[in-house]
């Protein structure tokens, strides 16, 4: 499920058990798995699927660097909130950022950036298509 919040789109979701490590903490590699449900649900929330930009303008957005900063740890079956939004679009890139806030309390648990390029099928660059540029540019619906 995701909500708008201002400029941020927001996705909750329950920690699984499989998502911990030995210490009963969610493995640090799952807030990037996290982060990518957040995106998803950003690019829905502005009006359009992620998957069709991929079939219908042949454009992907690999991930090119990102930033994770933890500040609290998350536990098996603890309700999150992954808040998500556009940092930078640019013609040939775009950079979001995130929080990740546990719900039952709003504590901030880890926030970060991802820095993505545009490129094609055949892994070439190329500008961010104008009509989903136009959608990632309005407010969230």
């Amino acid at each position: 499920m995701s909500t708008q919040h201002h400029d941020w789109s927001e996705t909750r979701l329950r920690v699984r058990y499989a998502e911990t490590d030995q210490a009963g903490m969610v493995y640090h590699s799952n807030y990037l798995i996290w982060f990518e449900v957040g995106r998803v649900e950003l690019c829905r929330d502005h009006g359009f699927n992620y998957r069709d930009m991929e079939k219908e303008e042949d454009a992907f957005l690999p991930v090119t660097e990102c930033r994770v900063k933890y500040r609290a740890p998350a536990k098996y079956d603890d309700e999150i909130v992954i808040r998500s939004r556009v940092l930078e679009l640019r013609s040939r890139a775009i950079k979001f950022a995130y929080e990740v806030r546990r719900g039952e309390d709003g504590a901030l648990l880890a926030e970060g950036e991802t820095h993505h390029i545009v490129m094609n099928s055949q892994g070439k660059a190329k500008a961010f298509p104008t009509s989903y540029a136009e959608m990632m540019k309005q407010k969230n619906r």
